[in-house]
């Protein structure tokens, strides 16, 4: 997520530590210990909670997403036109021919699913990453207007979304491999691959040996594909979270330390009238420029000590950082989506294929 230095501040009783784990605590709800259904208010308390528990923000935000796909790609297929078409409708054709080529290029088989299941996915799946550049304190800061204690808006950060679908995946893959190979075809490749003892020229005894070789491989190979698709996705957009969660604690905290020498100036609570002088000062300096009544160096310098005396270069900063860094993990969200979509389509293609 992104940064928002200001909310961030705002937790001042929170030490650092509780106000990282504070962000990165779904909003939990199940079945207590002691046998009362509830929200849970602390991660022990999700923990205690067991395998039933539910993550209510991953549930409603990923459902939530999933319409506005369904929704929005509707919406476009009613209205589409032959004659020139709008940005937005070029923009979503473009999106829809791109996942179709990727589908041809690397599905073998025939299948009338695999094209529109890619592109669930690639959109789905981004959208969902999307939220990742929404500032932390933002949802979270209304949601607790609303008593809602806790709020992780990204479902992509959250182990148990990722690894839903990605079993979802390995249900059809087990499906088509039993559907196109039948059980027989299923089997013997699990146990007749690498090593095929036939081919080989052993001699019968051995072969029990060789195939349950083979058979530990290859279930190896195949248990593995869900939990790589799972836990790559979890792994890059929670480590993307995270940081933008260390962005807005560290300059949050820099501006902390300028607001506590306010503080010990004015008392607990800064009068606003600092704060009106301090933008006017801004202000009058900027017209003062463009005017030309103030040189650019002189301006630069009288910009910086009053950004100082109102702590905004800490928060500019903390902006800097938050922007250099979501720039980057545009091509993170994007790029996993896309690696999620390819793989579910070649380990599909697998499937069709007979070895």
């Amino acid at each position: 997520m992104a940064s928002d230095q200001t909310n961030a501040g705002h937790e001042a009783e929170q030490t650092a530590s509780e106000y990282i784990q504070h962000h990165l605590q779904n909003l939990t709800w199940g079945k207590h210990p002691d046998g009362h259904w509830g929200f849970a208010h602390s991660a022990q308390e999700a923990a205690d909670m067991g395998f039933w528990a539910i993550h209510v923000d991953t549930m409603f935000w990923s459902l939530l997403l999933g319409m506005v796909f369904f929704f929005l790609f509707r919406s476009v297929a009613k209205k589409a036109t032959t004659g020139v078409p709008s940005r937005f409708q070029s923009a979503i054709e473009s999106i829809v021919e791109f996942v179709d080529a990727s589908v041809r290029d690397s599905f073998h088989g025939t299948s009338k699913l695999v094209a529109p299941l890619a592109l669930t996915l690639f959109v789905w799946i981004f959208f969902m990453n999307l939220m990742d550049l929404i500032p932390v304190d933002w949802l979270p800061w209304i949601a607790a207007q609303s008593g809602i204690s806790h709020q992780k808006v990204v479902p992509t950060t959250d182990v148990n979304a990722t690894l839903g679908m990605s079993v979802a995946v390995f249900a059809l893959i087990i499906f088509y491999s039993l559907r196109m190979k039948g059980p027989g075809g299923f089997i013997s490749e699990l146990i007749m691959n690498p090593l095929n003892p036939k081919d080989l020229g052993m001699p019968v005894i051995f072969w029990p040996f060789v195939m349950a070789f083979n058979l530990i491989l290859e279930l190896v190979s195949l248990l593995a594909k869900p939990v790589s698709l799972g836990l790559r996705l979890f792994g890059n957009l929670y480590a993307g979270e995270l940081i933008f969660i260390l962005i807005a604690l560290v300059f949050a905290a820099g501006s902390g330390y300028i607001g506590a020498g306010l503080q010990a100036l004015f008392g607990e609570h800064i009068p606003a009238f600092y704060w009106v002088g301090a933008a006017l000062a801004v202000a009058i300096t900027l017209w003062l420029n463009l005017k030309g009544k103030l040189p650019t160096k002189r301006t630069v310098l009288l910009l910086a000590i009053e950004l100082l005396l109102i702590g905004g270069l800490a928060f500019a900063g903390g902006q800097l950082m938050h922007f250099g860094w979501a720039v980057f993990h545009v091509l993170v969200i994007i790029l996993q989506a896309f690696i999620f979509m390819m793989l579910t389509i070649v380990y599909l293609s697998m499937a069709h294929e007979h070895h």
